[in-house]
């Protein structure tokens, strides 16, 4: 028989076990818990005829469609979870632990897998955790600084190095402006974005600070949880303040040999009218022509004036301003660490 787990006890004891969601296709690409396999019950044309006979008839009649539906492919369900099952057990899931995760589960325990676990409320529950994880205060170490200071490459050394590190831009897949999508790949939901923050996030000690980069809320076509973004905004930042000139080839060493002159014009023309349409005009002409420095420069300069616009609603007390020569990752790091454990010293 299989056991039913609340969703605090699985995260505990039971999170290194594979997870099963038997939610449909389009449920499960929404949003799902990270790392888990899609075996869907029903198809989502399935599941959408079950609702309509519930609807406009009976749940008993919806049940029965649904054992229709499911009869056949009851061998296939063993098979696969046989395939994905270890040998502590295996997690089944749906939307809110109701007759979908416990029909499978049954399943599977009377053909031999074991031990199977149900989680309480489901996927429902998971979002809960989530939601209300971010409700919560933590000591963060936010990295700011204008496009093209090297932040998310620190974090990534800072990460190598042994701390605990979200990299927001790399799990939402986008770099944050509008040239930001080039070189990535295709953006998560919102609800994928968020589980995935927390994914990363439940394995932290919460006694230690966790670094993150100062980010606007949203980051290409995802937002920041409200009550992460609200953190982030409320505690110290530490501002790289590099010269423009060398934040301008280190761009162009890193978005150049990614993108195409296709990329990079569609992205001039989403910032058009920002930038001012001869300008516009001109960045296009000198990106056609190979002339990247000076695309870069004249998107920095519309990029530090609007980040600088964002830093001056910030407490000016809570902004340290570090200042750089150039972007050099490892020797910036470096002092950053050494700045911040400083500022803390001294309380």
């Amino acid at each position: 028989m299989f056991q039913t787990v609340d969703i605090d006890y699985w995260l505990r004891f039971l999170h290194d076990l594979p997870v099963i969601d038997v939610r449909s296709p389009s449920e499960f690409s929404k949003g799902c818990i990270p790392e888990a396999f899609n075996l869907p019950l029903l198809s989502d044309a399935e599941r959408a005829a079950v609702g309509t006979v519930y609807r406009q008839k009976s749940k008993e009649e919806a049940i029965a469609l649904g054992f229709d539906f499911v009869t056949p492919k009851a061998g296939h369900y063993l098979h696969q979870a046989r395939e994905i099952s270890s040998t502590k057990g295996i997690i089944v899931h749906c939307w809110r632990g109701g007759m979908r995760s416990k029909s499978v589960a049954e399943h599977l325990c009377k053909n031999g897998i074991s031990p199977v676990y149900v989680i309480e409320n489901g996927y429902k529950a998971f979002r809960k955790k989530v939601l209300d994880t971010f409700q919560q205060p933590y000591k963060l170490r936010t990295i700011g600084g204008y496009t093209g200071s090297g932040k998310t490459e620190m974090l990534q050394l800072l990460k190598e190095a042994g701390e605990q590190v979200i990299d927001l831009e790399g799990i939402a897949n986008h770099k944050g402006s509008a040239f930001g999508s080039i070189g990535c790949s295709t953006q998560p939901s919102v609800e994928q974005f968020e589980n995935t923050i927390f994914w990363q996030w439940k394995d932290f000690d919460l006694t230690s600070p966790i670094w993150i980069e100062d980010e606007s809320r949203n980051i290409g076509s995802v937002l920041l949880p409200h009550e992460l973004y609200a953190n982030i905004r409320n505690q110290t930042l530490y501002f790289l303040d590099i010269p423009r000139s060398e934040r301008a080839k280190y761009l162009v060493e890193g978005y150049a040999q990614k993108s195409n002159h296709t990329q990079g014009i569609e992205a001039i023309k989403t910032i058009s009218r920002k930038i001012g349409g001869q300008n516009a005009q001109l960045a296009i002409k000198l990106l056609e022509s190979g002339e990247y420095l000076q695309v870069a420069e004249i998107a920095l300069h519309y990029y530090d004036k609007s980040y600088l616009r964002g830093m001056e609603k910030r407490s000016p007390e809570r902004v340290k301003t570090i200042p750089f020569n150039q972007v050099n990752i490892t020797e910036n790091t470096k002092s950053l660490i050494q700045f911040i454990e400083e500022q803390e010293s001294y309380g």
